[in-house]
């Protein structure tokens, strides 16, 4: 069977690197100058696991630009590595709506990516869904459980795939704290806290929607909550009790119900039926776009989980790699995420970067289902990010924007398969 096809929706700083307009836009400033969906998708080309490539905006007048990005920034770096792709809308045109034209010429099968606003996860994923197109969905995966639910629901009427880009899952210190949670070495789940946060620079790139269209516990917390879930299996959260500073993002011109910093108060329980039945845990999970700007990261990231017989710390800010320039100073960078560093030949050698892996599994799980080699339910109990598999997630992250917007504490209640908020 041929490999599948792949539209990519969103074509912003992590899809190819490329910010701002088509006449004053230019490569990041973060540590993802050449962004990371395109630059991983020429790459799975290149090895077979996936065949044609197209990517959809909705300003045509961006793609030229972004062509010479690509070019100038992986071609020319990756000893020609084909950077060629399908663009929808045309060169001319600016369509909100261009991405049904552009997964309506996909072939049942094929596979789209899309890293978009939030608000726009829900609508792109249930159209290609409805035409039988496997989805990965940048975290969140939607902003509403109701939409979690109904995406569930669609996603196993038409026998598809939707995958959320939980990349942190397959970064190895992660990945390894995991196992331990899970395989019962650190005991009963007792209490987690976790930090994420990104310079006030972060601010600039996301104007357009800081604190109108989303918020940072979507953006940052998103990751620790999912990695919290994926470890704590026979436990189910309860209860979210959201809180907030405001001001320094408004100092610096962002709409004025941007939050600085949030952090959620989630109550947890052991699930009826399983050996956690009767216990409680709790989980802290704070996240921030208004660090310093010469915090000398990305991301500052890290964790710590404690159970009833042990307890794992984990501190990926800093990876002992640093390096000092004079024009930027000291800098911790993340080579882990995505290995930029060509190999000896001049070829792009970053497979085993987590980034790049969470990328592969999707491709290959969307390659194994065309082909009949695996169902759905298989894949949900292999502990991938599915839409399944993350739903306390998505009521987590929901319930801390009620508890925000209302001022009081969010239930979250179970029943089955079926879950809401109270």
């Amino acid at each position: 069977m041929a490999p599948v096809d792949v539209l990519m929706v969103g074509t912003g700083e992590y899809t190819t690197g490329f910010v701002g307009s088509a006449e004053g836009g230019k490569g990041s400033t973060s540590d993802k100058k050449v962004g990371v969906v395109g630059l991983t998708m020429f790459d799975l080309r290149r090895r077979g696991k996936v065949g044609r490539l197209s990517m959809v905006g909705t300003s045509g007048n961006k793609f030229p630009a972004i062509r010479d990005h690509l070019t100038k920034n992986i071609q020319n770096v990756y000893n020609g590595l084909d950077v060629s792709f399908e663009s929808f809308p045309a060169n001319d045109k600016r369509d909100p709506e261009a991405y049904k034209a552009a997964i309506d010429a996909l072939q049942p099968g094929s596979a789209i990516t899309i890293f978009t606003p939030d608000p726009t996860h829900f609508p792109i994923a249930l159209y290609a869904i409805q035409r039988k197109i496997h989805v990965l969905i940048t975290k969140p995966a939607v902003q509403k459980l109701s939409e979690h639910q109904t995406l569930i629901e669609e996603a196993r009427k038409h026998g598809v795939l939707v995958y959320i880009e939980h990349h942190k899952r397959y970064d190895p210190a992660y990945a390894d704290a995991r196992h331990r949670a899970t395989n019962g070495s650190l005991g009963e789940f007792n209490y987690f806290y976790s930090y994420m946060s990104q310079p006030k620079s972060q601010l600039q790139t996301f104007a357009a929607w800081a604190g109108k269209d989303s918020d940072i516990s979507y953006y940052l917390n998103s990751h620790h909550v999912d990695i919290c879930e994926s470890m704590v299996p026979t436990y189910t959260p309860v209860k979210v009790t959201a809180s907030a500073s405001w001001g320094t993002a408004k100092d610096l011109g962002c709409d004025e119900k941007t939050e600085d910093t949030i952090t959620l108060l989630v109550d947890w329980h052991g699930k009826e039926g399983s050996k956690s039945q009767g216990r409680r845990a709790t989980g802290v999970y704070t996240a921030s776009w208004t660090a310093p700007q010469k915090a000398g990261v990305h991301s500052n990231q890290y964790f710590h989980f404690m159970g009833a017989k042990g307890e794992v710390r984990v501190n990926q800010a800093k990876r002992g790699y640093d390096v000092t320039e004079d024009d930027t100073g000291l800098t911790w960078y993340n080579p882990f995420y995505m290995k930029y560093a060509p190999d000896e030949s001049g070829n792009f050698a970053g497979q085993g970067g987590y980034g790049y892996v969470s990328f592969e599994k999707f491709v290959d799980a969307v390659n194994d289902l065309n082909g009949g080699k695996i169902a759905l339910d298989e894949l949900d109990r292999r502990g991938l990010p599915t839409l399944r598999n993350i739903i306390a997630t998505g009521a987590i992250l929901h319930a801390g924007r009620v508890s925000l917007d209302e001022g009081r504490s969010v239930e979250i209640v179970r029943e089955g398969e079926n879950w809401a908020l109270d």
